[in-house]
């Protein structure tokens, strides 16, 4: 107690001292004649009093008004600068902050990227089968649903494999004949053709004859580097099924509990955070939902199309080709087109000149179709991206990520502008001409 009272002694002999400064600070004050501050000589003064309080400068008053070695205050200081260089200043920090995070997070994507994968999996699926999982939980419980909703889609899944399949062994002997048909008909236009290169089959017999050769070379003297990236590829493909697998897991966990995860999640945060956090992330959900969903529709759409096209023109393989252009149709702007070209050069191949450019023809045709018209229909204004914005980002997906980054990143971009869209406050839009630089006014003047 004796060293808890010293204590406390020495601690209010500083706040004594301090409180008998402020005083004497008050009585000098009051003493100056009232024409030296401001007012007037007959104006009535007043003692501050034993008790009364003299206003001291805040904290804040005190560090804006302090100098600065050249003899001027903050306030002067910060004069000196254009506002537009501190309003720049700052937003150009932001930015690098912006980016500095986004590439903390592309950098961890990364090192991740089979779980990444795993769960952009299981949130296309969920998006597509979730409507249909409601539907059906509104007459039985939610689980069986769920359960009923993967199986029948395993099913449809597997009864197209086994359809694919079965043509393309039934087709196979006719196929040979046609093809053999069509690649002589081809050599013998390179040879006899208005084009002015000649190329005869037996030059090009001899030149797949070398790279065969030089296969074969090649695969004599790296015999150990071939056994190990079989061995590496082996691992690939049990990571593969080990992503399909956490997929599914992830799918199955996303359609029955969905809902209650989201809500725990929320319950995480602070209150006064829960509804941006909720209006952005339903804002996101509900354009990456439409965007899978519309984009499984239109390649549904494009599939058909294809495959009666080529039925019609009487084109080999037509389920198998008809099956790349649905799945090119999940890569933006250059999918669809590259596996219909792909049909295009099977026609040529197979049944000539006629049926190649009548199958490019449908090609257009069902290409201007789903831009004009499923497009805008099915989209909707749920993915409102500039075809040069799409444009940039398939590319710039494809230098980072390869084929997955330009199958991913529309989607990343459509639910960050979703997103950006429903947090920010929009000023009132420019109406008329936009004004002119008034150096230009002059010159024009």
């Amino acid at each position: 107690m004796n060293f808890l009272g010293r204590v406390g002694a020495q601690l209010r002999r500083p706040a004594r001292a301090i409180l008998d400064a402020s005083q004497r600070r008050g009585q000098s004050v009051a003493r100056v004649p009232a024409a030296e501050r401001g007012g007037t000589a007959d104006a009535p003064r007043r003692s501050p009093g034993p008790r009364a309080r003299i206003a001291r400068p805040s904290a804040s008053v005190r560090l804006t008004n302090r100098r600065v070695p050249d003899g001027r205050s903050a306030v002067e200081r910060n004069d000196a600068v254009p506002r537009w260089i501190r309003t720049y200043g700052t937003t150009a920090w932001l930015l690098i902050g912006i980016v500095i995070v986004v590439g903390m997070i592309v950098f961890a994507t990364s090192r991740i990227q089979a779980v990444f994968i795993a769960v952009f999996l299981a949130a296309v699926v969920t998006s597509v089968l979730y409507p249909i999982v409601s539907l059906l939980a509104r007459y039985m419980p939610r689980v069986l649903a769920a359960v009923i909703t993967l199986l029948g889609g395993f099913a449809i899944v597997a009864g197209l494999m086994t359809y694919i399949v079965t043509s393309v062994i039934g087709q196979w002997s006719t196929l040979a004949e046609q093809f053999g048909d069509g690649i002589n008909a081809i050599f013998e236009f390179l040879e006899e053709g208005p084009l002015p290169i000649n190329i005869t089959q037996a030059e090009v017999a001899n030149w797949i004859n070398s790279l065969l050769d030089e296969a074969q070379d090649y695969i004599s003297q790296n015999a150990g580097e071939l056994a190990s990236t079989v061995l590496s590829n082996a691992g690939a493909v049990a990571l593969i099924f080990t992503v399909i697998a956490l997929s599914l897991f992830v799918t199955i966990f996303f359609l029955i509990r969905g809902g209650d995860m989201w809500l725990w999640f929320l319950n995480q945060l602070p209150a006064r955070y829960r509804s941006n956090v909720h209006r952005a992330a339903d804002a996101g959900w509900t354009t990456f939902s439409g965007y899978a969903r519309g984009t499984m529709i239109i390649a549904l759409f494009d599939g058909v199309l294809a495959f009666l096209l080529l039925i019609i023109v009487g084109v080999p393989l037509a389920a198998p080709l008809a099956v790349l252009v649905f799945i090119g149709a999940f890569i933006p702007l250059i999918g669809a087109p590259a596996a219909m070209i792909i049909a295009a050069v099977v026609a040529l191949a197979a049944n000539g000149f006629v049926a190649a450019i009548v199958v490019t023809i449908g090609i257009a045709l069902i290409g201007q179709i789903e831009g004009n018209v499923l497009q805008p229909l099915v989209m909707g204004r749920q993915v409102s991206l500039h075809p040069v914005i799409v444009a940039l980002g398939v590319t710039a997906g494809t230098f980072l990520a390869g084929l997955l980054g330009a199958i991913i990143v529309i989607p990343i971009m459509a639910v960050i502008w979703a997103v950006y869209s429903e947090l920010r406050t929009l000023d009132p839009p420019i109406e008329g001409p936009l004004p002119r630089s008034s150096r230009v006014s002059k010159r024009g003047a």
